[in-house]
């Protein structure tokens, strides 16, 4: 299984050949050689190998349509380097949208210690943007001893496909907070026993998503119409269409099924 050490510099000596993900807007191409000229940043080892991220301009010559979104990426490229791709895209665009402070607008100089970009006239440092969000199978128990799990469809979703609940973390607030309070606010559902499970890095754009599963206390469903275009309770048997396994949704989901 490959292995990937996240660092933000490069260390000496290393002989492998680099490997280079090459960013055309939110679009990959990855391959052993830098496929243009263009600012770039180092990601991490893969397996001993460096690996650059490489800002493609608009006007590269390159075709569009040599370039794959993530999510057409995701299968063609084992799981640890489709991640190592999704930070590349992140990275990238962070450095697109911090070329200037924030506080007094003077151009911004990429750190020499960290991964920051850091104003030379204020200190102000702007760190990659990192959003966390919580996401949460609820359960509850019926009488014949079985369990079914709540899934909702969002209103932002193209095909009918049902899925855990989710939503960001506010300021100030933990992340079992996080998952009462969006749980109650999309569905009126009250729940309990919060239990963390695993997390996911997500790309689209800059989430990080932690897993939850809760089980319900109280409450029917009453959907948030801006949230929530219909959730039910469902028993391992008889699921809805699903997300793919591309998502933690569906880790989620395949890890409760197992132990119905």
């Amino acid at each position: 299984m490959a292995n990937f050490l996240l660092l933000t510099h490069a260390p000496l000596g290393s002989s492998q050949q680099p490997r280079w993900y090459s960013v055309k807007n939110s679009r990959v191409l990855v391959g052993d050689e830098p496929e243009c000229e263009g600012e770039s940043h180092f990601l991490g080892m893969l397996d001993g190998a460096a690996c650059y991220a490489l800002d493609v301009p608009d006007t590269d010559p390159i075709p569009a349509d040599a370039f794959l979104d993530l999510f057409s990426l995701y299968g063609r490229l084992a799981e640890v380097e489709w991640a190592v791709a999704g930070r590349a895209v992140q990275i990238v665009e962070w450095a697109r949208t911090h070329r200037f402070c924030g506080r007094c607008a003077t151009p911004t100089v990429a750190s020499t210690t960290d991964r920051s970009m850091r104003c030379p006239a204020c200190g102000l440092m702007a760190f990659p943007r990192l959003a966390p969000a919580i996401i949460t199978l609820v359960y509850r128990d019926r009488p014949d001893g079985r369990q079914e799990a709540l899934l909702g469809r969002g209103v932002t979703f193209a095909m009918p496909m049902y899925s855990c609940l989710a939503g960001f973390v506010e300021p100030g607030e933990s992340m079992e907070d996080a998952v009462s309070r969006e749980v109650l606010e999309e569905v009126g559902v009250v729940v309990t026993d919060v239990t963390y499970q695993s997390s996911q890095p997500w790309p689209f754009p800059h989430s990080l998503m932690l897993g939850f599963t809760a089980r319900w206390e109280s409450g029917d469903i009453v959907c948030d119409p801006t949230e929530i275009v219909d959730a039910q309770w469902y028993t391992a048997d008889a699921l809805p269409m699903i997300p793919p396994g591309i998502s933690i949704a569906r880790k989620l989901i395949d890890s409760w099924v197992t132990t119905q």
